[in-house]
């Protein structure tokens, strides 16, 4: 892997107010390297170079050079503004060439699934990067995951990936990408029935069901009322 350089200053006023926000406005970020068993440093980047640099890809191995010393880093952590995106800070991390270290690195999906093409099917792709352990001088700036050959109801999973010099630390048995059937919208029908078209059944047959009781009442109150004649 080809290794970058990137230049780079000793930032010695850390945390004294608006200090960070004045090197910002000058197109300067600033940054932090550490590992290695080798004490932290507060620096400062030129914002322009770094992003040059990231245009290469987020695992390169940097050579940042500051203060008559030179470490081979890659980039650990990059903070942006969460309104602007601008890059508020950036975390570099000492590798030693000769030690293997663990870093997630992108997929990249290529192809057009044979079962999107041809039998309608919808494809899902179900991780989008690995963790992978190797030598800094070995790490891919992405993995190619090639999805053509995929039908409606295959799948590829992580153990059918291989990468050379590189152990991928994924459980073998996750998908990585899929395709599946369209999910079909089900819409039940249903009779219509013409609204209250029993309505007056029911209504009439309570009426009359109440008027059976009230001529039932009518006809037992005067037997009820009735009273005996007196014997004279």
């Amino acid at each position: 892997m080809e290794q970058l350089l990137l230049n780079a200053s000793l930032r010695e006023k850390t945390g004294v107010r608006g200090v960070n926000s004045s090197l910002r406005t000058q197109g300067i970020v600033p940054a932090v390297v550490y590992g290695t068993e080798k004490k932290s440093l507060s620096l400062s980047i030129n914002e322009k170079e770094f992003v040059s640099i990231m245009k290469k890809g987020h695992n390169a191995i940097i050579k940042l050079k500051y203060d008559k010393v030179e470490d081979s880093v890659i980039v650990k952590e990059i903070q942006r503004h969460v309104v602007s995106g601008k890059i508020i800070h950036v975390d570099f991390y000492r590798v030693s060439l000769k030690d293997k270290i663990e870093v997630k690195v992108p997929l990249k999906f290529v192809g057009e699934a044979y079962g999107v093409k041809t039998q309608g099917g919808i494809i899902e792709h179900d991780m989008r990067e690995f963790t992978v352990r190797c030598l800094p001088s070995d790490i891919p700036q992405e993995i190619v995951v090639d999805v053509t050959n995929l039908k409606i109801g295959d799948s590829i999973r992580v153990k059918d990936i291989k990468v050379e010099k590189v152990e991928i630390k994924e459980d073998g048995e996750r998908i990585v990408a899929s395709v599946i059937t369209p999910k079909e919208e089900v819409i039940e029908k249903v009779a219509a029935t013409p609204e209250g078209a029993q309505e007056p059944e029911v209504i009439a047959k309570g009426k009359k069901e109440e008027e059976g009781a009230e001529a039932g009442k009518e006809a037992a109150k005067p037997a009820a009322e009735k009273k005996p004649e007196a014997k004279k």
